[in-house]
């Protein structure tokens, strides 16, 4: 019983280890790291990256060289450093990502940003958000459904209404025939009620 109970427990910490992090960790420049030297592109360095929420980017830097200003959209494209929305300067930063959207990160040192020492980091919003919009879909189909048949009519016959006016002195004549076949039938319908009730009246004898 022991032995099993201690084989379990190997099995168990073998799948913790065994378990992959979801977060992951990008140090910015890969191996130069966050400096102007080497002409580095880190906007090339990004397209490269697909980041997600929960990873972790990391600066490495010379302390007291350079810094890490997170800064707006306006002062990352003006490299102003003025008023930044966070400051790092532990020469070794990790910045956790919490939500999608842009971060912006650039060097507060004067120059050092207009010398491209400056990072956009993109972090894609969940592609189930834009399963919201194929629900509007249905909303056509009821609009047209909301239309009165009388008008969705008119509309499908607007041809024919066009003749219509040309023929309006015809129509008249072509539902004359309408009273006089009706009229046809009603006599016919007289004489049929007639013949059923004198049906009805001599069974009824023929019953007594």
């Amino acid at each position: 019983m022991a032995v099993g109970m201690s084989g379990l427990l190997v099995l168990t910490i073998g799948l913790a280890m065994a378990a992959p992090s979801s977060a992951a960790i990008y140090k910015v420049g890969d191996a130069s790291g966050w400096t102007i030297l080497g002409n580095i592109n880190y906007t090339d360095w990004t397209t490269k990256k697909t980041f997600h929420v929960g990873d972790i980017i990391e600066f490495t830097y010379p302390q007291g060289i350079h810094n890490v200003l997170e800064v707006t959209k306006a002062d990352y494209d003006s490299c102003t450093n003025s008023t930044p929305i966070a400051t790092h300067t532990s020469g070794d930063d990790k910045i956790a990502i919490k939500r999608p959207g842009h971060r912006f990160f650039i060097c507060g040192v004067p120059g050092h940003c207009a010398a491209g020492q400056k990072v956009n980091i993109r972090v894609p919003k969940p592609r189930s958000s834009d399963a919201p919009s194929k629900a509007p879909a249905p909303a056509p189909t009821r609009s047209a459904a909301a239309t009165p048949s009388g008008s969705s009519e008119p509309s499908a016959a607007s041809p024919p209404a066009a003749s219509s006016t040309d023929s309006t002195p015809d129509a008249p004549t072509t539902t004359a025939p309408a009273p006089n076949a009706n009229g046809a039938g009603v006599r016919g319908g007289y004489r049929a009620v007639v013949a059923t009730a004198l049906a009805a009246v001599a069974s009824m004898a023929m019953l007594q």
